[in-house]
């Protein structure tokens, strides 16, 4: 691929990220607006929002704009950017959350929601109890996202209209990601009951429909059926993003116990303290001793683990050969992402921004 043409690609990204912040930012300043005249008092849900949609990567609002452009869209059009914000939007829905279901203090370094109202709640000195209004605040502003990203894709127009293949796809991805995040629920209630050898097809399941489907195959497939993709290109992007989205998310599981919490924003160890049963612990359930397990069922899901016994688990995740397992996962799908991206029948920036997408996607510390 020519030099001129990597360089203008990236520049047509970083053009596109822009669009999506300055897009974000002046929908969510009119809806603060509209609080501001209805009930003043509510703004902060509409200020947390904003916050949090500030940073991230903004992946999958990417993959949609590629996927869009990949099936014929043009550079930098009205929809793509609109339905990249929608993406975002749902996905601080998600966010919250997910946030409040796993007690998780921090997101992205900074207090999660629920936190950042439970704080307001203390500072002021107000009656009852802050972990409470902190949370169902959470509730009530992730609630606000999702109804607001639905407002933005809807106003897309035709392509986004009811029986459109892109309505199809969005409605899809809410209903799959509420099941996947009932199925996380349920594993870490039923599963120390469960079958141990089945662990690790649990959590596949999990991960599938609670995380790789929404982040790689939705936004992927929800651009290009904007843009009128074909079945066949479709298909295509499906089998590139599906294999991206679960080595995304296993490399997440990873960083969720060994990651830098300087770098991943959140404390060493935080998915033990929250007991995530995910692929790196049925790996490791599956290949402990019995005592080793008992010791791992003991603490995981214990907010107050101490550094040691993280320290302690982690060691027990890496001799057990559940590190490795899981690295040997991502690298299988990683070769499967690669296979299906030099099949893909899109331009040659297309394929190259892609990617670049799946690489860092992959390829990350946090």
């Amino acid at each position: 691929m020519e030099p001129s043409l990597i360089t203008s690609t990236r520049a047509e990204q970083e053009d596109f990220r822009l669009a999506v912040a300055t897009m974000l930012q002046q929908f969510l300043g009119e809806q603060k607006e509209l609080l501001l005249e209805a009930a003043p008092d509510a703004a902060p849900l509409v200020e947390a929002i904003a916050d949090l949609t500030a940073g991230g990567k903004r992946l999958r609002a990417l993959l949609a704009y590629w996927g869009w452009r990949g099936a014929g869209g043009q550079v930098l059009a009205g929809p793509a950017v609109q339905a990249g914000v929608a993406l975002e939007l749902f996905q601080a829905a998600a966010l919250i959350h997910d946030d409040i279901i796993d007690r998780s203090d921090t997101r992205r370094g900074n207090p999660s929601v629920h936190r950042r109202f439970e704080q307001q709640h203390r500072r002021n000195g107000w009656s009852l109890d802050a972990e409470r209004y902190g949370q169902s605040s959470a509730l009530l502003a992730g609630d606000l996202c999702l109804s607001l990203s639905e407002e933005v894709f809807s106003g897309i127009g035709a392509e986004s209209a009811a029986g459109t293949p892109a309505r199809a796809i969005f409605n899809r991805m809410r209903a799959e990601v509420m099941a996947g995040q009932y199925l996380d629920l349920l594993e870490e209630a039923a599963g120390p009951g469960r079958p141990v050898e089945a662990a690790v097809d649990r959590a596949l399941q999990i991960l599938r429909y609670k995380s790789a489907k929404y982040s790689t195959v939705h936004p992927l497939s929800v651009g290009g059926a904007l843009a009128g993709a074909p079945a066949e290109l479709i298909k295509a992007y499906e089998d590139f993003s599906l294999p991206l989205g679960e080595a995304f998310q296993i490399r997440d599981d990873v960083l969720g116990v060994f990651g830098d919490p300087a770098t991943t924003g959140k404390p060493a160890g935080d998915d033990l303290r929250e007991g995530k049963r995910t692929v790196l612990i049925a790996h490791t359930l599956n290949h402990c001793t019995p005592a080793e397990r008992d010791l791992l069922e003991a603490n995981l899901g214990s907010p107050d683990l101490s550094a040691q016994m993280v320290e302690e688990l982690r060691g027990l995740i890496t001799s057990s050969g559940a590190l490795a397992a899981a690295e040997q996962m991502i690298s299988e799908r990683t070769a499967a992402v690669d296979q299906a991206l030099s099949a893909l029948p899109v331009a040659d920036d297309v394929r190259h921004a892609l990617g670049r997408l799946a690489d860092s996607a992959v390829r990350r510390s946090a």
